[in-house]
């Protein structure tokens, strides 16, 4: 009776679970499929008819300056933004966690905030602040003496990227403090209270006792915020400059979705997709590997 009852869960589980599966398939599964067909071929995205190129797309690759260009550019996200926001993140959620400020619901809401926020409205927001006429960060230039200082922060080369940063971290900090807060929440108030009877000072008692107790939960936000940053900056860079000034902000993300929609060039544009997915699979095993360490209990 057991072993039927048993089995007639199994089938009722596979029948709840086939249309989720049917989905999958047709939406996920299919179209990975197929990009990596035409990876190797010549497709344009409009005509029916191509040609296998075999590995052409990708030795075009090899040789593609663009590709390069977008390459140091995502490599500058990955180490600036992440290294940036984790770190601001961790110190203000330490801040509002240890001191009990009446004002803490209120520095939340406030961090927090620019998450509610969709992707373009942030992009459109930070433009406006660049703007070089009546952007803010210029007229606050003017306004401290430091006039000299002012100019077109997204037109040009040297400062291009660094200006795209800014919004990025802007954008997660509160995230990730929120995170960060929930699990410092959690550790028990009597490890803090013996160290500091030892004589632990703050920085002592953030990095033997804050740190390695909530080491698992940075652990995953380093790499979810690694992938979103590889993955995730092409909205805000399409929208801010699309690559300018002269490709100088151009990402693999931005320059597939040019040579896809903008050159017809469809083909190549999946070959760029595979060799991003490769990246990725890459910087996630990279990132899991240098942050494993063993956890500490209490």
């Amino acid at each position: 009776m057991k072993h039927k009852a048993s089995r007639s869960k199994a089938v009722f589980r596979t029948v709840c679970s086939l249309p989720a599966l049917a989905l999958f398939a047709v939406f996920g599964l299919y179209p990975f499929g197929q990009a990596i067909v035409m990876a190797f071929t010549d497709w344009s995205g409009i005509s029916d008819s191509y040609s296998f190129v075999g590995l052409d797309n990708f030795r075009t690759m090899l040789n593609d300056d663009y590709i390069w260009i977008g390459l140091k550019n995502n490599l500058f996200l990955l180490i600036v933004v992440p290294a940036v926001t984790l770190t601001l993140s961790l110190f203000f959620a330490a801040m509002l966690t240890r001191n009990k400020l009446r004002e803490g619901a209120f520095y939340r809401t406030v961090f927090f905030f620019p998450n509610v926020l969709s992707v373009v409205v942030i992009s459109v927001l930070w433009s406006f602040i660049y703007h070089p006429t009546f952007g803010l960060v210029n007229s606050l230039l003017e306004r401290i003496g430091l006039g000299h200082w002012a100019h077109a922060w997204l037109g040009d080369n040297e400062t291009v990227m660094w200006a795209l940063a800014v919004p990025m971290v802007w954008g997660s900090i509160g995230y990730y403090m929120i995170i960060y807060i929930a699990s410092m929440e959690g550790i028990p108030p009597d490890l803090y209270e013996a160290a500091v009877i030892d004589g632990a000072n703050e920085l002592q008692q953030f990095t033997k006792i804050t740190l390695p107790l909530i080491w698992d939960i940075v652990r995953i936000t380093i790499v979810l915020f690694l992938l979103s940053v590889f993955n995730g900056s092409f909205a805000l860079v399409k929208i801010m400059t699309d690559g300018a000034p002269d490709h100088a902000s151009e990402l693999l993300t931005t320059y597939m979705y040019r040579q896809g929609f903008s050159n017809g060039n469809y083909g190549y544009a999946m070959a760029i997709g595979m060799f991003m997915l490769v990246l990725t699979i890459t910087l996630a095993l990279i990132s899991e590997r240098l942050t494993k360490k063993e956890s500490v209990q209490f």
